[in-house]
């Protein structure tokens, strides 16, 4: 089974996700990056495209994305859109 850290996309009054994830795909304002399992802890802004999620089973999930915040710590990923 792969490792999953828990991902959070949030807006105001409005989650998006919530939950275990595989990896996390984002528009980082400085380029496309991708989140996995115990991340090395960081804080990023994100421009405008698609947030796409994969859990363990299923497709992969796709979010747009106009602008948000980034931050990982002990395994923990949180977007705030």
């Amino acid at each position: 089974m792969a490792s999953t850290f828990h991902l959070v996309i949030a807006s105001v009054g409005e989650t998006r996700f919530d939950g275990p994830a595989v990896s996390a795909t984002l528009p980082g304002s400085d380029g496309e990056l991708t989140v996995l399992a115990h991340h090395e802890p960081f804080v990023t802004t994100l421009k405008a495209g698609s947030i796409i999620v994969r859990e363990t089973a299923g497709e992969p999930r796709t979010f747009p994305v106009e602008s948000g915040v980034l931050e990982v710590s002990e395994n923990r990923a949180v977007v705030l859109l």
